[in-house]
Parts: C-alpha cells; sequence; structure tokens
C-alpha cells in the first residue's frame, strides 16, 4: 500500500529548468536575479507597491513587527488557533502575544472580541488567514483605524484567497506569506513581505540586509544591526517557476476541496467557508465535526495512520502551550473545545481520486 502525504509540491519541468539556470548561471552580478523576478511576479499577483522575499514568513513578521518598533513591554493581539510561528515573532522582540477567541466558522480571530482586549500597551493586531479562510478584515481594519493601530496581515495559508476583491496579503499594514514545502506555492523554505507603505518598505529592506541601506555608498557600513532574512537565488527560481504556474495551483486546490465537500455534506461536520465576495484559496481542506456527535479525533488519526494516510491534527490553542503570552479573556474560548474535533484532510496537488475516496470511506467510519 502507498503511502498518502498530506502534502508535497508540484514541482514540473519549468521549476528544475530555472532553479539549474540559478544554479548555473545566478552567481556573480547574477546573484538576484530571480530574486527580483520572484518579488515583481508576486507584488503583481496580489497588487500591491512592494514585495521583499525572505527565508521564512516568520522573518517576514519579525522585520516588519520590528520596523513598526514594536518592542519589550508592548502587546501584540492575535487568535488563539495559530501556529506558534505568528506568536514567536512578538516573543523575540520582546512583547508579549494576547490571545483572542476565534468565531466558530472561519476559526480565524473574532472581531468582536478584539476591541476589548485592546490596551495602552497594544502595538499591532495580527489578522491571521487559517487554512486560507478570511478574517472579517471590514471589521478588524476599522478597529484599528479607530484606535491607530496597525494591522498585520499573517497569509502564509492564504495565497489566492480574496476578499470583497482585494487579496489576502494586500490590505494591512503589510502582509506576508509562506513558501514552505506544504504550501500552495513552494520554495522549499522561505517568504515574502508585502506591503504599500513606502518608508515601511525601506525600513524592512534595510533590515533584511544587515542593516545596510542600499542608499549607503559606503561598502559594508551599516546603519543599525539588521537581521540575514535572504531567500537564495536557487529558492527564488523555483518560486518564479510556481508563481507563473500559479492559476493551475490555485484550480487544483479548489478541485480538491470541493471533491471533499461534496462528498462530505450529509455528514454532522462543517468545512473551511467560502462566503459571499470572498474567494477561498483552500490551502488545506479542514473538517470540523460537530458538537454533538460522538467522535474521537485520535482514534480517526490513528485509523488514517494505519491505512498510510497522512492526516493533520487541528492547530492546538495558543494559551495552551509554553510559548508564553496570555488570554485576553478568562472565559471558556471556542478554541479550546473546537482543535478535539478537527483535523486536515490529505490535499497536495497529485492526490488521486481513488486516495479521496478512501480517505472518505474512513471518515464515514469514524464520523455519524
Amino acid at each position: 500500500m502507498k503511502s498518502v502525504p498530506y502534502t508535497k509540491p508540484s514541482i514540473t519541468n519549468l521549476e528544475v529548468k530555472y532553479a539549474k539556470d540559478a544554479a548555473k548561471n545566478g552567481w556573480g552580478k547574477n546573484c538576484y536575479d530571480y530574486i527580483y523576478k520572484f518579488e515583481k511576479i508576486f507584488k503583481r499577483h496580489l497588487n500591491t507597491r512592494y514585495s521583499i522575499s525572505t527565508s521564512s514568513c516568520t522573518g517576514a513578521l519579525h522585520m516588519g513587527m520590528h520596523a513598526l518598533g514594536i518592542s519589550r513591554g508592548d502587546e501584540v493581539i492575535l487568535a488563539d488557533t495559530n501556529w506558534v510561528a505568528t506568536a514567536a515573532p512578538i516573543i523575540h522582540l520582546g512583547a508579549k502575544p494576547i490571545y483572542v477567541d476565534i468565531l466558530p466558522d472561519t476559526w480565524c480571530i473574532d472581531p468582536d472580541k478584539i476591541e476589548n482586549a485592546i490596551t495602552k500597551k497594544t502595538k499591532a493586531i495580527i489578522a491571521v488567514h487559517l487554512y486560507g479562510n478570511l478574517c472579517d478584515m471590514d471589521k478588524i481594519l476599522k478597529i484599528g483605524k479607530k484606535y491607530n493601530i496597525p494591522i498585520i496581515e499573517d497569509s502564509a495559508e492564504a495565497l489566492g484567497s480574496i476578499y470583497k476583491g482585494r487579496r489576502a496579503g494586500s490590505m494591512g499594514i503589510f502582509g506576508t506569506f509562506s513558501f514552505h514545502g506544504t504550501k500552495t506555492v513552494t520554495t522549499g523554505e522561505g517568504g515574502m513581505f508585502v506591503t504599500n507603505n513606502k518608508k515601511l518598505y525601506e525600513k524592512v529592506l534595510t533590515l533584511s540586509n544587515h542593516g545596510r541601506s542600499k542608499k549607503q555608498k559606503k561598502q559594508f557600513w551599516p546603519e543599525f544591526a539588521g537581521f540575514k532574512y535572504k531567500i537564495s537565488n536557487i529558492q527564488a527560481a523555483i518560486g518564479y517557476a510556481q508563481m507563473k504556474r500559479i492559476k493551475i495551483l490555485l484550480k487544483r486546490k479548489r478541485e480538491i476541496f470541493n471533491f471533499y465537500f461534496q462528498q462530505l455534506k450529509k455528514l454532522p461536520l462543517k468545512m473551511n467557508p467560502e462566503y459571499k465576495q470572498t474567494v477561498n484559496g483552500f490551502w488545506m481542506p479542514t473538517v470540523v465535526v460537530n458538537k454533538n456527535v460522538k467522535f474521537d479525533r485520535d482514534n480517526l488519526m490513528n485509523e488514517l495512520k494505519k491505512n498510510k494516510i497522512d492526516a493533520r491534527v487541528f492547530f492546538f490553542p495558543l494559551n495552551l502551550t509554553p510559548i508564553g503570552g496570555k488570554k485576553a479573556f478568562n472565559n471558556k474560548y471556542v478554541s479550546e473545545e473546537i482543535f478535539l474535533r478537527s483535523f486536515n484532510l490529505p490535499s497536495h496537488h497529485n492526490i488521486s481520486k481513488k486516495d479521496m475516496l478512501n480517505i472518505i470511506r474512513i471518515l464515514k467510519e469514524h464520523i455519524v
């Protein structure tokens, strides 16, 4: 029996061709050629003014928040259901993550809970578009404007998602993306910082190169201690090829999700929503089993594993982990019970109908 990975990249001869060219010719004066091409095609896709490719989405978040002046003693609001990569840069800067509950349908931050979590120490709000689902950006941006607090979009999982005509990542003060090997578009490891704010772009660009400004004529002269979060030219070559295939990659993600959805819609569960005036990139098809259903997630995971099917559990609530930060409120959170009823389904681009039907068969045996 062959194994079914939950995700793997779609790599064609185009990616191989560009990567080979970067490995053979992308040195010396050509060492940034594919980086510039990748950044240009990406910002054009997003319709943003500026983009900076990075070694990870975490690095992009770290530099962006540093550029905003977030530091020791500050607070940053984010959803309790998130991967640690969103909270880690906050902690690295000496600030404190403040965890707000999630909505039960999108699993993204509940905008109605944000305002009461704001204090004099609040320096940013991060809207994380979880699993491709979109945050309620109208409400969140309105709160940001009311309190003069910048809104950051962590769009690591939301390439292809669109909110009222605007692509995820293009609406806040800055947005970030991931190109980890699990993502719809990949460079193996990698990320992207995007913004429409020229001043912020220039600050992050300098930060990304050890504090060396492009305007500085002195060689090896740092304006301040920066970071080293650059992507390599070879990685960018793969990313450039992936972006040239972006329509195909996004279309396939939608096909996979819709097949699962049609086959599972009669079961007592919910999946990633796609509301009016939105497009979901459906990075990771996710199942949340209804509350009143007798269901054991771990039993299901074990059964899938026995069949060599690699499914993923839902993210743990960050407030229950040892990483740091605190809940904004002491009441019971939706995030603290939903993860035990939830999981992600395999969705790599080459997954077969036969494999999906086998997964669906097992789900129907465990969700009744």
